[in-house]
């Protein structure tokens, strides 16, 4: 018999609770939103390529390929470490902004990249926040300017 997927149920629950809306939802805010993206793209092509992004309400997706030796741990503390500071600056809220760990996922091959880049993009269409990924502000599928 496998062994249960406890890490996946894990992953599924969040999701779930994600998707809902709940928890702290400053990602939520035009200026908070913006300040991510910004981030994100000030290394893009330097550090990393920025493949696909969303910036949902209370949490995020971004897919990236690292150039050079420079670690996706390094990448995505700098990342927090970088936009916490702001944001508890922008929001007067308290830290911590961003949960301590994160979930990272080795893309295997074409297919797997496009079935991440479509769970990315239809993030905010499966919360029920636009009906097409085109229509989400704060995604790097929206239809309009940058």
């Amino acid at each position: 018999a496998a062994a249960p997927d406890h890490d996946g149920e894990l992953r599924r629950r969040l999701e779930l609770w994600c998707d809902r809306g709940l928890g702290s939802c400053l990602l939520a805010r035009p200026d908070i939103a913006r300040l991510v993206i910004d981030n994100w793209r000030h290394f893009d092509g330097v550090r990393y390529r920025l493949e696909s992004f969303v910036v949902m309400p209370n949490h995020v997706h971004v897919l990236i390929t690292v150039i050079g030796d420079v670690s996706l741990s390094t990448i995505v503390g700098s990342w927090k470490s970088w936009t916490a500071k702001r944001i508890i600056a922008l929001a007067g809220t308290p830290p911590p902004v961003w949960q301590a760990d994160y979930w990272d996922r080795f893309i295997r091959d074409q297919e797997h990249r496009g079935r991440v880049v479509d769970y990315i993009r239809s993030n905010p269409v499966r919360a029920g926040l636009c009906t097409a990924p085109e229509a989400w502000r704060w995604g790097s599928a929206w239809g309009g300017e940058g």
